[in-house]
This record gives C-alpha cells, structure tokens and sequence, in this order.
C-alpha cells in the first residue's frame, strides 16, 4: 500500500501518521521544517530537468538562507526524512542518508578531509541524531542507531546502538530508537 505514495507524502507521513492530499500536505507547510522537506524534494524531483532546475534551487537557496538548513538536492535522502526542530543544520552534499531518519537541529554531517576516515558519512535506516550532534568522516552509521545530543562520532557505529559523549561511546541495545522514530512507513 505504502509504496503508492511519493517520497513527499512519506516524509509527512511521518510527521502526522496519516497519508495527506496534496492540500494536507500544503496546509502543513505552515510549519518550516516541512515547509523546508517540500521544497527540498521539490529541488531534487526537479534536478534533471533545465529550467524548473534553476527555479527550484533559486527557491530552495532562499529558504535554507531563511530556516537555517543546509542541505542540498545532491544529498541522498531515503523516504520519510524528519526534521525534529528549526534551524542550524549543515549536511554535507554527499552525505547518504536512509529512510525513517529524524535529525534534530544544530546538527552537523560533514566531510573529513584526511586521515583514514578521509570521506563523508553514510547514515542508515531508522537513525535518530540528537541535537548539536556531529558526525563527520566517511563511516557507516547502522540502522536502528541512536546519536545522542552533543555526540561526536567520527567512527563507525553498528546496527542497534546508542552513541553519546565527546568523543562518542557505542553502547549496545535493540531497541536503539524505541519511541524516537515514529510513524515509520
């Protein structure tokens, strides 16, 4: 049933736990994290095409400048993306990121320009990253993962952990993500 809907709808999906029209879906832009996931997707859906490419990354310029996102159609995000709060958020363009992924504000996924984990981050499925977390490198981030706030992870971290500390420590559970990743599709 769920593979129907577009990744737009999947992302608000996640917000509401209801499947939206297209009217829903513009009434909740109200609130600018999803007014930011509208336009995003919009960017993205719109990379390949000449004109509506320019019109979609002009308008998506002005809201990350307005909302204090930095993300770029280029970054590879999976279905139902969830941002959890407004503002101060920088991921790197060729950051991957899986599907039912929440991402709070004040986070950072960047680049790390030498050294062995030279490279930029891989996010899998159902990930959680609290706010002023920070992962950077090119690592690999399992699923059912929790990054908790104020983390800083420049390592790899296996499926069904916890990671908090500066610098991080990975801290085994099953149920990593329990109640902080809702509505999954």
């Amino acid at each position: 049933m769920a593979d129907q809907h577009s990744i737009l709808q999947k992302d608000f999906y996640r917000e509401s736990g209801k499947w939206l029209s297209t009217f829903q879906i513009w009434a909740k832009c109200i609130n600018p994290n999803l007014h930011f996931i509208y336009i995003l997707r919009k960017a993205q859906k719109y990379r390949k095409t000449p004109v509506l490419n320019i019109i979609w990354k002009f308008i998506l310029r002005h809201y990350q400048i307005k909302y204090g996102f930095q993300i770029y159609p280029e970054t590879e995000i999976g279905e139902g993306f969830y941002l959890g709060h407004w503002g101060s958020l920088v991921i790197n363009p060729k950051v991957k990121i899986g599907k039912n992924c929440n991402i709070a504000q004040g986070v950072t996924l960047g680049q790390q320009n030498r050294g062995k984990n030279e490279g930029f981050p891989i996010i899998s499925d159902e990930v959680w990253i609290g706010t002023n977390a920070v992962i950077v490198g090119g690592i690999t981030i399992g699923s059912n993962v929790l990054i908790a706030p104020n983390a800083y992870v420049n390592f790899d971290v296996p499926a069904n952990s916890v990671v908090m500390g500066n610098p991080g420590k990975i801290y085994s559970t099953e149920n990593a993500t329990e109640g902080y990743i809702n509505n999954k599709i």
